[in-house]
């Protein structure tokens, strides 16, 4: 089947995406009643919970502050060629080079060690020198600080909070099947996190916050959105931020991370744009496509809140795998539980030798 749609490839305790419902599940609880109300340390503990082992869930903060701490001195030999790439690629090759088997190889140091990864790289490809942890501070907050370089409000640190929880797991998507996939040979976290990361590169996903703010840049005032918007549909563009391979109604995660921008002071010129183009938007999809319900998805408020927050574009898709490293790691965790090699099968439609012309 085209996309292995329909398929069922894993059975799992992690997470449970309902499209038609719009609901999202993380180990039993609703997304809205984690996002917004726990620290991603915490929604941490919960997610891993019987599946990875790393002491007492107060502990948690500790051990991947300890991590942070590590990867930055691990990674500041290798600054002055991350910043020849570009902020993947950087973040990517940092990551890279974790030694099999070392303090930074197991998921809490993984966790660290992607945080600091996307800070630095964030850094260095806009000719800034990467700025050190603070292995006290919570990692939504110290994760934002080396990212920017500024102390953040309390509001912004809890908005990128709340993204990082948003976006820990999200069922069977291309990122954590190919971390599973890796994960059942019986490679360590590492590889399976390299090779999850090797999946975000496509534009197709992991990449689309930074689209939502060139479409909203290209239509420039709300005077523009109806014109700039049907044309893009007569040329029968994709609207960016709108519909969802799985989703037949809003995406949840798409509420909660407005509900976050809402708890930001001010309102910027460009959420009060985004939230008028949002409202034109879905009244011509409305109109131009009555049988298919196509509604706002988590990456429209993805790219306000990260935009919001003082990230630049380049750093939306490292910022996102902060997020999700932490479902790719319990997958893994799963999938090694398991103990089976994930092998489908093919159906072969190339020709057959000797056959007659």
């Amino acid at each position: 089947m085209s996309g292995l749609e329909g398929v069922v490839a894993a059975e799992t305790v992690l997470s449970h995406v309902d499209g038609e419902a719009g609901r999202l599940v993380i180990r039993g609880h609703d997304l809205e009643g984690l996002a917004g109300r726990m620290s991603y340390e915490r929604a941490l503990a919960v997610l891993w919970e019987g599946l990875i082992d790393v002491g007492k869930a107060n502990e948690l903060p500790r051990v991947i502050g300890e991590a942070r701490e590590r990867a930055f001195a691990d990674f500041t030999p290798l600054f002055a060629h991350a910043a020849t790439l570009d902020a993947f690629s950087a973040m990517r090759f940092l990551m890279a080079s974790i030694g099999d088997g070392g303090p930074l190889a197991g998921p809490a140091g993984q966790v660290g060690a992607m945080a600091v990864a996307a800070a630095a790289a964030t850094r260095l490809t806009a000719g800034a020198e990467p700025i050190p942890p603070d292995r006290e501070a919570a990692h939504a907050g110290d994760l934002l600080r080396m990212a920017t370089g500024q102390l953040r409000s309390p509001a912004e640190i809890s908005a990128l909070d709340t993204y990082l929880v948003t976006v820990i797991d999200h069922g069977l998507n291309a990122s954590t099947f190919t971390a599973r996939v890796v994960a059942s040979t019986g490679a360590d976290y590492g590889s399976a996190v390299l090779a999850a990361l090797g999946a975000l590169r496509g534009p197709l996903h992991g990449g689309a916050p930074g689209p939502v703010l060139d479409m909203l840049d290209a239509i420039g005032s709300a005077g523009n959105a109806v014109p700039w918007l049907e044309a893009a549909l007569d040329r029968k563009e994709r609207l960016m931020g709108f519909g969802h391979r799985i989703y037949r109604t809003r995406d949840p995660r798409a509420d909660v991370l407005k509900r976050a921008l809402g708890r930001m002071d001010g309102r910027g010129a460009r959420l009060v744009l985004a939230e008028y183009v949002e409202r034109t938007a879905l009244d011509l999809l409305a109109r131009r496509k009555a049988g298919r319900r196509l509604d706002v998805n988590v990456e429209f408020y993805t790219a306000l809140l990260l935009d919001g927050i003082g990230l630049p574009r380049e750093a939306f898709t490292p910022v996102f795998a902060c997020g999700r490293v932490g479902g790719w790691l319990a997958h893994c965790a799963e999938q090694a539980a398991d103990g089976r090699l994930i092998r489908p099968q093919s159906r072969y439609v190339g020709p057959m030798p000797g056959k007659a012309a």
